[in-house]
């Protein structure tokens, strides 16, 4: 069904540059907790690949495909020497980083959802990995970095968006129309979604009518 959506060229390419984006994003935050070279490495491997590997995984499709292909392999690679040794530069277009991790975060909640759909998971439980897809690297990143997941504390809704998008490829799916503008639909709703997230600083809910005054960073 991926292959119905995106030619298999351009669906290989859109993931690549999903990885690499998410690689700078993981090699920059080792830089910033002082880790060495092969702690950037890791890092940068481990949220660009992190998602995707649990996803196949679970539905099955062994090995994974980031075990098959030696450019998800590289691509992060490549993307943590940038960090390493360019990381002021990279730091100073982390805005631009952000909106193309956006895209990347809009396009691996779609084809994470329907890949698991392909190998046979029903609707929610494949808009759930889905959304393992998208931020399952983060989570992994930050587990790794002793960070308190974006996944558990949503700042400026990274996981909604994703939740969105898979939730809304998961519609099409039950209405046998998800196509190529059904799913760049769907890719775009997450990703305008997450942009407008990060531009007014949007917060997902938190604790009802929680009235503490113990700030958030210092509880327990």
């Amino acid at each position: 069904m991926l292959h119905n959506l995106f030619t298999p060229t351009a669906l290989h390419s859109l993931d690549l540059v999903g990885i690499f984006v998410f690689a700078l994003a993981g090699a920059l935050l080792a830089v910033r907790k002082n880790f060495d070279v092969f702690g950037i490495a890791m890092l940068a491997e481990v949220t660009a690949l992190g998602g995707g590997l649990f996803r196949d995984l679970i539905i099955g499709a062994v090995p994974p495909a980031a075990f098959t292909d030696f450019g998800y392999f590289v691509t992060p690679l490549v993307a943590a020497a940038i960090v390493f040794f360019l990381h002021p530069e990279v730091a100073r277009i982390n805005r631009s980083i952000n909106v193309l991790d956006a895209a990347g975060l809009g396009l691996f909640c779609v084809t994470g959802t329907t890949k698991a759909y392909e190998y046979g998971l029903g609707l929610t439980q494949s808009a759930a990995l889905g959304l393992a897809t998208a931020v399952g690297g983060g989570v992994l990143r930050d587990v790794l970095a002793n960070e308190v997941p974006s996944l558990l504390r949503d700042r400026e809704m990274y996981a909604v968006p994703a939740i969105v998008g898979a939730a809304l490829t998961a519609v099409f799916l039950s209405f046998d129309v998800l196509n190529g503008v059904t799913s760049s639909i769907a890719v775009i709703t997450a990703f305008g979604f997450r942009l407008v997230a990060m531009r007014y600083h949007w917060l997902a809910p938190r604790a009802w009518n929680r009235r503490s005054a113990v700030a958030e960073d210092s509880e327990p």
